[in-house]
């Protein structure tokens, strides 16, 4: 393995320039990234995460000055870390007796191998880190594939930068579908007149499955997904009452108690595996990611689903909406009369076959000029919540309503049904060709913060 990175976490100056010098007598093929704060290791570590051949953690953190931010803790990052399949060894060197073995059980839990070295005289990290450093790093490289190897792609800024632009898209249809479920005969006044309640506008479900999904590309660089199934469990864990549906309540709930997901997703339905829209309202996001390559995003789309959505149409539907979104991307300096044709015939092309891809298909011959009720009537508005009641049309409206956010989301919301999956799936594939200039500042300003920086500042 050629991974040379070692993770540090450590907030004492000293004790990083020992480490420092400790690094140094491992020879220069490995380099030290340092962070003291855990909040800040956990948003930036998917920069070096490819790259990273050893860990150590540190528990206990003092704010830097007084009036700094609160730092977290080694725990915060080691709960965080066990939820990814397993990367690379870590040492542990914290004095914090109870905090250390909750850190490795976390991490034993998550498969992950760990190792203790308590911090105790004035040579501790020479005469007793740096051993066994040596040797878990020759363990690590002699272990060959034992341990999961992320992807880091060389534009992964500009992948991770139009994948928050689309997670963004998609939070704030979630939030105002939301809001618009019991009053759509209001949606469309309410919306295009920015009559809509002060902030925070609080998220769904759909959103919360789409920050998952955005963790694992931003970490790994793929779907894998035993990774991407920890994090839906674990934001619905922490979270519950986002308005999950009762079959992913229930699969979800399982997961969290330990069962493989493979089981509970092909099991769920008497055995048929779930149709439902949940698979489609959080992908967007994941075409954004793969926006270069088609085939690419149709195969992780199919991957993303499986995990809770076995049904061909389950699958279908979350296809059909990563295709939209890349194409959304691809098309956005287009402007081009043919364009909005152009990204439901792909997601037609990409789609496997199913009654989804049969009403992408009547998506197809149906006018774009026609009303967003007539639409419906012909495709669905997710009453049934099933991808085919559900994705048809919200890709129609997309296209559509291509190059104007507002507009897409108050048509979309005007004609009922499953109105937050409905706008979040068409938010988060016109934002991409809206851009952050064509995402109303005022709207990402009242959303409910996401872990991940908006380009506006909050009030």
């Amino acid at each position: 393995m050629s991974r040379q990175t070692i993770i540090l976490l450590e907030d004492d100056a000293d004790r990083v320039r020992e480490f420092e010098s400790a690094v140094a007598e491992l020879g220069q093929a490995y380099r030290l990234r340092v962070w003291r704060d855990a909040h800040r290791l956990i948003a930036e570590c998917h920069e070096v995460l490819a790259d990273t051949a050893l860990i150590s953690l540190d528990h206990d953190l003092n704010k830097e000055t007084p009036d700094s931010p609160d730092p977290g803790d080694g725990l915060e990052v080691a709960s965080f870390l066990a939820r990814l399949p397993r990367i690379c060894p870590v040492i542990l060197h914290t004095s914090n007796t109870e905090r250390l073995w909750s850190m490795h059980n976390e991490f034993r839990f998550g498969g992950w191998e760990t190792e203790h070295v308590m911090p105790l005289g004035t040579d501790w990290i020479r005469k007793s880190w740096l051993p066994m450093a040596r040797k878990l790093l020759d363990k690590f490289k002699s272990a060959g594939t034992a341990y999961f190897q992320p992807i880091k792609p060389a534009d992964q800024s500009e992948r991770l930068a139009r994948t928050l632009l689309s997670l963004h898209g998609l939070a704030i249809g979630d939030g105002i579908g939301e809001m618009m479920f019991s009053r759509p005969d209001k949606a469309h006044r309410m919306i295009l007149e920015n009559d809509l309640p002060a902030g925070p506008w609080w998220h769904t479900d759909d959103t919360e499955m789409a920050i998952a999904i955005v963790e694992v590309l931003r970490l790994l660089g793929s779907v894998n997904q035993d990774a991407l199934a920890r994090q839906f469990a674990w934001r619905y864990e922490r979270d519950p009452d986002r308005g999950y549906g009762t079959g992913a309540r229930h699969l979800l709930r399982m997961m969290t108690q330990g069962a493989d997901w493979r089981v509970t997703s092909r099991e769920a339905f008497g055995g048929q595996g779930s149709m439902g829209n949940g698979s489609a309202m959080r992908v967007a996001p994941l075409g954004a990611w793969f926006a270069d390559d088609l085939d690419r995003a149709e195969a992780e789309a199919r991957a993303s689903a499986e995990i809770t959505h076995m049904h061909p149409e389950g699958i279908a539907g979350a296809v059909a909406v990563a295709i939209a979104a890349a194409m959304a991307w691809r098309l956005r300096e287009s402007r081009s009369p043919t364009a909005r044709a152009e990204l439901i015939a792909e997601a037609y092309k990409h789609t496997p076959e199913s009654e989804t891809r049969q009403r992408i298909a009547r998506a197809l011959q149906l006018e774009l000029a026609e009303s967003a009720e007539v639409a419906a009537r012909s495709l669905g508005n997710g009453s049934s919540i099933t991808c085919p009641d559900t994705v048809p049309f919200a890709i129609w409206s997309a296209a559509k309503h291509l190059y104007n956010y507002r507009e897409a989301i108050a048509a979309t919301a005007s004609v009922g049904g499953d109105v937050d999956t409905n706008c979040a799936i068409v938010g988060g594939i016109v934002a991409l060709a809206c851009g952050w200039e064509g995402t109303p500042s005022d709207w990402l300003e009242r959303m409910e913060p996401l872990p991940y920086p908006t380009p506006v500042p909050r009030a």
